[in-house]
Formats: C-alpha cells, sequence, structure tokens
C-alpha cells in the first residue's frame, strides 16, 4: 500500500493531504500515472483506445475480474490482436486457492520460504521464523513478468505475429526460493529448518558477530549495535589459513575435509570459534585483519554507509535526484550500464492521475474539453 508512512506527498492530484510512502516510489522510477474507473461503460472504450496503442499490458486483479468486466484478455485481442498480456495474481489462474488474495507477507508464508528463515537451534529465537523485510515475493513475480512478456514479444514479432496471454503467480516465485529444500524433502523426506546465517552448503560461508560496535556513542539502534561480517573460507587452504589466524589450527586439522566441516555439528563449533576471535573488534576492523590475510570478507552495511557508499556514488547506482513533484530525494538509480542508449532517470514517481492530460491527450487523442468531461463523470 501506498499509504504506509506519509513523507511523500500528494499521493494523488485530488488528495493533496495524503503521502505516499518511500517505499513506492523506489518501486516506480520513470512510470507516468493515469486513472480510469474500469466498470463504467464510458472507461471501457477509453481502455480499448489504450489497447490499441500498446504493446503489452500487466495485471494482477483476482482471477476473472477484467473478464468480468469485459477488458480481459478475450476483449483485447479483439481490439489488439498482437497485445501480449499477463496476469501476475496471488495463487494463479486456477487451483483451488486461484480466489485467495495474497499480499507479500502472505506470499513468503504460503510458498515455504518463511518457514526456514531465521535463526538456527539453540539461539534465544529458535523456533521463530523471520520474514524478508522487502517485498521479496512482489519484486520476484515482477522479474519473472518482465521475463515473461519479453519472451511474448519476441515470439510475437519473429514467429507468430500475434499476442499471447500468461499469468505468473506470486506464490510460485515463493516456492523458487526455498532452493534445495523442495527436492531435498522429495528425494530423503527431510524438510528443512531454519539455520541463521550460516550457509548449509558451503563452510565456512556465513555472517558471524563481531563484539564492538563501530558508532559505540551512537542514538541510534542499528549503529550502535555491535557489527556483523560476512566470511568467506570455504576451500580447504583457505579454511586453513582462517583457523590458523583465529588461534584454532586445531579445528583446521580437525575439519581440514570440507565434508567433514560442512556438517551442522561441525559449523556449531566453527562459527563460535570466529565470532570468539572478533570480540574485541569492530567489523571495520575485523575486514582489515581478513583482508591481510587473504580471506574474503565484508562488513554488513548499514542504509546510512551503502547510502555513502563510493561505489554505488560513482556508478551512480545510488545518489541524489531533484525529483520535479518531490524535490530532493536520494534513490536507487539505474543499476545497468548501456553505451548506445544509457538509461535515465525522469521522475522516481507520480501522483495518481498526474499524467491524465498527457497520456489521454497524446495516446488517446481527446481535448483538454473531453478530459475535463470525463473527470467531471468520475470516469478518470
Amino acid at each position: 500500500s501506498p499509504y504506509n508512512e506519509s513523507w511523500f506527498y500528494p499521493v494523488s492530484r485530488w488528495n493533496p493531504g495524503r503521502g505516499t510512502s518511500p517505499a513506492f516510489q523506489g518501486a516506480n522510477h520513470n512510470e507516468y500515472f493515469v486513472t480510469l474507473d474500469y466498470r463504467k461503460p464510458e472507461a471501457k472504450e477509453i481502455f480499448y483506445g489504450l489497447v490499441q496503442k500498446s504493446d503489452f499490458m500487466v495485471w494482477n486483479y483476482r482471477p476473472g475480474t477484467f473478464d468480468r468486466w469485459k477488458i480481459g484478455y478475450g476483449a483485447c485481442k479483439e481490439v489488439n490482436n498482437r497485445i501480449v498480456l499477463a496476469w501476475c495474481g496471488g495463487f494463479g489462474g486456477f487451483g483451488p486457492g486461484r480466489n485467495w488474495a495474497s499480499y507479500d507477507i502472505l506470499g513468503q508464508a504460503k510458498g515455504g520460504v518463511f518457514s526456514f528463515t531465521g535463526h538456527r537451534a539453540g539461539r534465544a529465537s529458535a523456533g521463530f521464523p523471520s520474514k524478508h523485510t522487502t517485498w521479496i515475493m512482489d519484486y520476484s513475480v515482477g522479474m519473472l513478468v518482465s521475463t515473461g512478456v519479453l519472451a511474448g514479444l519476441y515470439w510475437r514479432d519473429t514467429v507468430s505475429n500475434l499476442g499471447n496471454f500468461f499469468e505468473c503467480s506470486q506464490v510460485q516465485g515463493s516456492t523458487r526460493y526455498t532452493e534445495y529444500g523442495l527436492p531435498l524433502w522429495g528425494r530423503t523426506g527431510v524438510v528443512r529448518m531454519r539455520w541463521g546465517n550460516w550457509d548449509t552448503e558451503i563452510c565456512v560461508n556465513g555472517i558471524v558477530a563481531c563484539g564492538l560496535s563501530s558508532y559505540p556513542h551512537s542514538d541510534h539502534p542499528a549503529e550502535k549495535e555491535e557489527g556483523y561480517i560476512c566470511v568467506q573460507a570455504y576451500t580447504d587452504e583457505d579454511f586453513g589459513k582462517l583457523m590458523n589466524l583465529i588461534g584454532r589450527p586445531d579445528l583446521g586439522k580437525k575439519y581440514a575435509s570440507h565434508d567433514d566441516r560442512v556438517e551442522a555439528r561441525a559449523q556449531e563449533e566453527i562459527y563460535p570459534a570466529i565470532e570468539e576471535f572478533l570480540k574485541d573488534k569492530t567489523k571495520e576492523e575485523a575486514n582489515r585483519i581478513f583482508s591481510l590475510s587473504g580471506i574474503i570478507s565484508q562488513p554488513l552495511l548499514t542504509i546510512l554507509e551503502a547510502a555513502n557508499c563510493d561505489h554505488f556514488l560513482e556508478r551512480g547506482s545510488l545518489g541524489w535526484y531533484d525529483d520535479p513533484y518531490y524535490g530532493d530525494v536520494f534513490t536507487q538509480k539505474t543499476m545497468y550500464k548501456m553505451s548506445e542508449t544509457p538509461p535515465r532517470l525522469k521522475h522516481v514517481h507520480r501522483p495518481v492521475g498526474s499524467d491524465n492530460e498527457e497520456i489521454y491527450q497524446r495516446v488517446c487523442g481527446f481535448s483538454q474539453d473531453q478530459i475535463r468531461e470525463f473527470e467531471g463523470k468520475e470516469i478518470i
């Protein structure tokens, strides 16, 4: 929902006193925002005008909603038989749960990925799963749909000369994030459980705590807490080097083989030994020590540290942008680089309905008077 944290105003051209969440602006760069009440008969003609000029369309209403409103794929292909339509709802267009509504955290729970995200047994919070704090299910289905749309356009332009319709379930994306959990159960009957910040397949490859905070005098809890660092030493040579560095050559000999040290009991001995070595160090001190010894490591950055990371800033992945509506915004920028057609950020997002005039005039050919009439009738 774009109404959780009212930091960016306005949410729409008709609600200047209501704000939009920063999370909403981070996911809607360069998009145009128009309004249209699909349920009204006059709106359908406007909608069909947009369909005539479009290559593809994506929606995530419950299954059958657009068909009931006479604007589903069957109606759209009569207007433009080259259009590619993608539906990306919660549970898919068929099956017992087809009419269930979904939200990101629900998708995590239903798909199984929620169940093994959290601390391993033996920790204070053992037995309590942790959700991914970002909207990974929404982002994952977005990526899957984007790939599907590109495939549909390629097929249309090179093979069929016709559009297509396909669906992609948000919860299906969640099952993909279970990684090897499903085939592990299928082959052995073993149900994967939580294992915290340690990798279950290679060792050493995990996140460990450092004993000291990098910002002990900060008032912010995320900065005041002790730091964390990711450490990788999973080859036999690097593992032996790491164990010698932390003063535990005995563990280097005891678990010289990766097959031995990847076992659960071995990890429960190895990682605490690394944390014991780091108990009087900050994450920056730990990183210097590991780097000088040829051990791969990466301190976990706070949002403030990531926002000021020279690498991200120099590449233009993050930075300040003077948005036409919202002023100076620090935001994600284009992650990919292209030589001939370099991508650019035109706006972080727009208030709902702010592009009605531009789109309905430029794409559909309506006059200002017609647009005002549509607004008066609450069609747009």
